[in-house]
């Protein structure tokens, strides 16, 4: 039987996190590359789920690596665009822990949601209000980068309201889950003190 660190989800898993480390030399020197090698990173992010389901080697330890793996490269992206940026990132790691408290069915579980949590993570995000929000968490500082390194503009010429457009469409997108977040780490603090107050 195969080992589940070299299921095939799992390898492409290292690949990622070899094209988000290698991305980092060029952050500052070659913004192209850089966007290369982190698109190339998001790509087989979403190449990894449609095989481990194909090839059945789904696994606690490939959905916990997949997130590991997005909050690595969102994160380091997060902090070299802000000073501030490790707060995004340190809301994704404190969302990890509270969310895998819950096991590999935290998506689904039935947590009582607010209405508007519960119509984003509908249908496993895949809603148009989910897709909207996965976009802005996941494209939003990739945006960012791109227009304040002038890929956008100079390399791509895409006009500057368009790129703005693009900045507060996906900062909403952001937003949204920045609220999912926020009810995961809310939750998760009343589980934790739920015998506190009896």
């Amino acid at each position: 039987m195969t080992s589940v660190f070299l299921y095939v989800p799992n390898i492409i898993g290292y690949i990622r996190l070899a094209l988000i480390f290698s991305s980092c030399f060029f952050y500052s020197t070659n913004a192209v590359v850089f966007i290369s090698l982190y698109l190339a990173q998001s790509i087989l992010d979403g190449l990894d789920g449609a095989l481990a389901r194909k090839l059945k080697q789904t696994s606690a330890f490939g959905a916990w690596f997949d997130v590991v793996i997005d909050n690595l490269g969102r994160g380091m992206l997060w902090c070299r665009l802000f000073k501030w940026g490790y707060f995004i990132a340190a809301m994704e790691w404190l969302v990890f822990v509270c969310t895998h408290s819950l096991g590999a069915q935290w998506k689904t579980t039935k947590v009582q949601a607010p209405w508007i949590v519960s119509k984003v993570m509908e249908k496993n995000f895949k809603t148009p209000l989910g897709t909207f929000t996965i976009l802005g968490l996941f494209v939003l500082p990739l945006w960012l980068y791109a227009h304040y390194t002038g890929v956008l503009g100079k390399t791509l010429r895409v006009p500057i309201s368009v790129q703005y457009a693009g900045i507060a469409f996906l900062s909403t997108g952001r937003a949204f889950a920045f609220a999912v977040e926020s009810h995961f780490v809310y939750s998760h603090i009343l589980y934790l003190t739920r015998d506190e107050d009896k």
